[in-house]
């Protein structure tokens, strides 16, 4: 496989059949469990994935643990909740193959109101105008679909574990030098709740994660 697609789960059994039957060619997932009490990791077996058992809590410590796990030259991450296409990976995979790019990014395109509520995109809005105040970089989302090369995501040293592991990867990156760029991509109501976001406390955690990565 050339690419390996990192796929954090928290009692996913729902979306993840829909996800694992579109995996691009050349794809190989990894489904890292982060305490599913459902029958997720019997579901990812049974579709071919590789199952990795992480048993920190916290989306971070997933996406790491998927990332120690990978063996491919280049790495990609999704979330596990139907909410984005698998097909479309080729979009932010293409330009890390190609060389053009080193650290890409799906910003989300939502396909109806339902997909992203509106007090999420304002978050995302601030959140976005923060990393441009403290990067310098123009980017419009931090989506969950992202992708790079794998020895190069390890050597950034990323030390967050919880929901500001995509930010300290773009500012760690940012501050590396890398090229970094976002493309479009579809995002569709997700099934279920968001673990990160989907609770009035989640979400303060999550800006609490971030507001800590951003202060370095």
């Amino acid at each position: 496989m050339k690419v390996d697609l990192v796929l954090p789960c928290l009692n996913e059994a729902a979306a993840l059949p829909w996800v694992l039957n579109r995996l691009p060619s050349g794809v190989r997932a990894i489904v890292v469990d982060n305490g599913s009490t459902d029958d997720s990791v019997a579901i990812a077996l049974k579709h071919g994935a590789t199952v990795v058992h992480c048993e920190l809590k916290g989306y971070g410590a997933a996406c790491h643990a998927g990332l120690e796990a990978s063996t491919a030259p280049i790495v990609a991450f999704l979330d596990a909740d139907a909410s984005l296409d698998p097909r479309q990976l080729v979009r932010v995979i293409a330009p890390i193959e190609a060389g053009s790019a080193d650290l890409m990014l799906g910003r989300r395109k939502p396909v109806s109101r339902r997909a992203w509520p509106w007090h999420l995109r304002l978050a995302n809005a601030e959140l976005a105008r923060r990393i441009r105040r403290r990067t310098g970089l123009t980017l419009r989302d931090l989506g969950p679909m992202r992708a790079a090369r794998r020895q190069a995501l390890l050597d950034l040293g990323i030390i967050d574990r919880r929901s500001g592991y995509p930010l300290e990867t773009v500012v760690r990156a940012s501050d590396a030098g890398w090229r970094i760029a976002e493309v479009d991509v579809d995002y569709l109501p997700r099934s279920g709740r968001s673990k990160v976001t989907g609770t009035p406390l989640g979400a303060a955690r999550a800006v609490r994660d971030m507001s800590k990565v951003l202060a370095t």
